[in-house]
């Protein structure tokens, strides 16, 4: 007989935006057998090796958690009651994160190879939330996952973890093979023809002309896939990006309670202290999900000079404890992490529309958020203005009041639960905007 706990998490996630977005598998039954799976992995790796030796990362994590007999004492109770619901779903779990020794040999697993590409098992090419999946889930967890040194130390192990995945050591998972991210199985969900050129497997037929996994995930899109809307109309404001429309609030104020099951918006929180956030009082906030098929570059919405750019380091796998079990590992938590996880600001000034806030924000796997403009620079609408290497991502567009004639995309219900957004394409309308005279 199903557990309350298994039915309230299988009814949770059959719409859940991790399972759409490609985060997890549709049977949630496979995250347990899966963490199994990638434990037994690690753990085996770890025998073989005569002189194993934690990655310096991985190492200086290690040491940061058992440095503070608090932290320490946190995590080990977080992977107690993760185990707990890990047996709701494999009783006789034979592999489980149970103490924080196998935590860490896990984690150095992970660091140490690029995700490969499974049709069946899309979880595979989230790892890390996969790992923590259950433990983020406990009440222990929610604690953990917001404890400042916990996240330095995370940071690390996921900087560690980029520059693995930037290095031509990745690429070998960007092949042909069955299991490789350019297999006629991958190229179909990943809409690879969008991106890749004959001409680009006819010189690279091995690796397509990319260098590495990031090469890979943050590849260029053939400009004729994504086509400008409103060129020369300065009324028409473009999406920053592809994704799904999450949420769009309007009259969103400087302060709110970010705890709160309903996931406000607090300007203060998300701007980070920037000195424009008075500017942004009162205005609209568009919010988009990424799936992991989803372009991963992201544009201008308006022209304007780039008048604040820098990258807020906070969170990565924290989840709004009010809103219970997210077996999608923290997509259900958006408008919460949107608050309080890694993210971007660029704010952009335009003369006849006002400021334009564009938000990036890290959500579970963040590796890294670049830019590709400098502070003063002045940016054409649709000109790129940066990219996500591996890792799930958000994206919040902000307005100052008024700023906004009229919003050509529909809203979610999110009052039931709906995930079912429209999706929208980068540079493709999204706005109408009021301009000044």
């Amino acid at each position: 007989m199903e557990t309350a706990l298994k039915q309230k998490a299988l009814a949770i996630h059959k719409n859940s935006l991790g399972t759409i977005a490609g985060h997890l598998p549709k049977d949630l039954d496979h995250i347990g057998s899966w963490i199994n799976d990638i434990v037994k992995k690690a753990s085996l790796e770890k025998e073989k090796q005569n002189d194993f030796q934690f990655m310096p990362a991985v190492d200086k994590f290690y040491k940061m958690i058992t440095s503070d007999s608090k932290l320490e004492a946190a995590v080990k109770l977080m992977l107690k009651q993760g185990v707990a619901i890990h047996q709701q779903y494999e009783p006789n779990v034979s592999y489980p994160v149970d103490n924080l020794e196998t935590l860490m040999t896990s984690l150095n697993y992970i660091i140490t190879h690029a995700p490969e590409f499974d049709q069946d098992v899309p979880h595979s090419a989230f790892p890390m939330s996969g790992l923590f999946v259950y433990m983020m889930a406990t009440e222990a967890g929610w604690d953990v996952f917001r404890n400042e040194t916990f996240n330095d130390g995370l940071r690390l192990v996921l900087q560690s973890w980029c520059e693995f995945l930037d290095s031509p050591q990745s690429l070998s998972v960007i092949t042909t093979k069955s299991r490789g991210w350019l297999s006629p199985p991958s190229v179909i969900q990943n809409n690879l023809t969008q991106f890749v050129t004959n001409s680009q497997q006819m010189l690279d037929p091995k690796h397509w002309g990319f260098k590495s996994f990031n090469d890979f995930f943050h590849r260029q899109i053939i400009p004729i896939c994504r086509p400008m809307d409103g060129i020369g109309n300065e009324s028409v404001v473009v999406s920053s990006n592809d994704g799904t429309v999450y949420r769009l609030k309007r009259n969103v104020q400087d302060e709110a309670d970010i705890d709160s099951k309903g996931q406000p918006y607090s300007l203060k929180q998300m701007l980070d202290g920037s000195k424009f956030t008075d500017d942004f009082m009162g205005g609209d906030v568009l919010q988009t999900f990424l799936s992991g098929h989803d372009y991963h570059r992201w544009t201008a919405p308006v022209s304007g000079k780039i008048i604040e750019q820098r990258i807020v380091n906070a969170f990565m796998f924290s989840e709004l404890q009010s809103e219970g079990f997210d077996p999608s590992a923290g997509t259900e938590s958006q408008g919460y992490e949107a608050n309080v996880n890694t993210r971007g600001i660029v704010i952009i000034e335009n003369d006849k529309i006002g400021k334009v806030c564009v938000m990036p924000i890290g959500i579970t796997e963040i590796s890294s958020i670049s830019f590709e403009n400098k502070l003063g620079d002045y940016v054409e609408k649709g000109q790129e203005l940066g990219r996500f290497s591996y890792g799930g991502s958000s994206m919040c567009l902000i307005f100052e009041k008024d700023a906004i004639k009229q919003f050509t995309v529909v809203n979610p219900d999110k009052e039931t639960d709906s995930d079912d957004g429209p999706f929208v394409r980068v540079k493709a309308q999204i706005a109408i905007a009021n301009i000044k005279k």
